[in-house]
């Protein structure tokens, strides 16, 4: 397929998720991935692609309305917006970027030099949710529009977290799977939108309970190489007492408590490592280390009570039949799937497309 036919087919299998003119000065020598996963009625976007314009103009939107928002997080690029009649902004790495199907837009992605050494890249990922699924009135949404938004501190930070997350575990994930985390993605964009306009109190407690959980699960992802990882130090960082933290757990954790999560994780983590090539020449007791487990006779005798076999036998065997594709898809770092909410439907599909 010659460049201009893989543009082609790339704006053409774009289109199939918004209507909008897609074009690049890079037509000529054109490669790019697109991504996607339907996680119930919210689907995943992961794309890559080079320097490129997308327009949405006030005909597309009379003649064709999905009500959806659009949610972008940037990783690499920097992205242009030009909103309506006169409101303009400039994203770049880090950033949140909202809009709606329902108002015309200009956006300009401008790539960064790829680190294969290739042509300029944009590198995103983002989400489309029906507007209606959203519990935030839609006339208080608007005034984030088109804002530049920070997907580095606060909620924005768990969001952003989350979504990178779920997009590199997506693709195996079972349809009762990718339901539980589309709602899981709904609870985190309103709660955080929720805290952009402090709003948060008027949100349904059930919502802010879940958006809780999750903050609560990516703070535990991020900190157990920390040897003083604890319940304790968890609630701290979340400013709610031990008790309220093991309520939270037993509700949506089917029954394990924080301390047993916490250590199944670190025991997950040193499984994965041990079994990696990249890391064959780190010694055992350091993995442990990394994990947070830094006494060398706990960490054998949990593991083999864990696995079956010591961590040193583990290791030989998972080197000795090492897959040509590498880690394959249980990746550090995946957003655990929530128990305790019910599923919203079966999960419709993937996809993935290069050109």
């Amino acid at each position: 397929m010659s460049a201009k036919d893989r543009f082609e087919y790339w704006r053409e299998t774009l289109g199939k998720t918004r209507e909008c003119e897609a074009t690049s000065a890079h037509a000529d020598s054109f490669e790019a991935e697109l991504r996607w996963s339907e996680l119930g009625p919210v689907v995943l976007l992961g794309s890559s692609f080079p320097s490129a314009r997308f327009r949405r103009t006030e005909r597309m939107v009379r003649r064709s309305d999905q009500e959806l928002y659009h949610l972008t997080l940037l990783t690499s690029g920097v992205h242009g917006l030009r909103r309506g009649q006169d409101q303009t902004e400039t994203f770049r790495v880090g950033d949140l970027a909202l809009i709606d199907s329902s108002t015309a837009h200009d956006v300009r992605m401008l790539g960064d030099r790829s680190p294969s050494g290739g042509g300029p890249e944009v590198t995103a990922v983002g989400v489309d949710i029906p507007r209606s699924l959203l519990p935030v009135p839609g006339r208080r949404v608007r005034d984030l529009l088109g804002r530049r938004l920070s997907g580095r501190e606060g909620t924005g930070a768990v969001l952003a977290d989350f979504l990178l997350s779920l997009e590199r575990r997506a693709a195996s994930l079972q349809p009762a799977e990718s339901s539980r985390l589309g709602l899981v993605v709904v609870d985190l964009v309103a709660a955080w939108v929720a805290r952009e306009l402090d709003a948060v109190p008027a949100l349904p407690q059930e919502i802010q309970r879940r958006a809780l959980m999750e903050s609560v699960r990516g703070f535990i992802r991020h900190n157990l190489h920390d040897p003083d990882l604890s319940p304790a130090t968890v609630a701290a960082a979340h400013h709610i007492s031990l008790s309220h933290l093991h309520h939270l757990f037993t509700r949506y954790c089917g029954g394990e408590t924080l301390a047993a999560s916490i250590r199944r994780q670190r025991l997950q983590k040193a499984h994965r490592d041990l079994a990696d090539p990249a890391l064959r020449g780190v010694p055992v007791h350091l993995i442990a280390v990394a994990c947070g487990l830094p006494r060398a006779s706990e960490f054998s005798r949990a593991f083999k009570a864990a696995y079956g076999i010591p961590p040193r036998e583990h290791r030989h065997q998972a080197l000795l039949a090492e897959p040509a594709d590498g880690r394959g898809a249980d990746e550090g770092g995946a957003p655990e799937v929530p128990s305790g909410q019910p599923a919203g439907g079966d999960g419709r599909g993937t996809g993935n497309v290069r050109a």
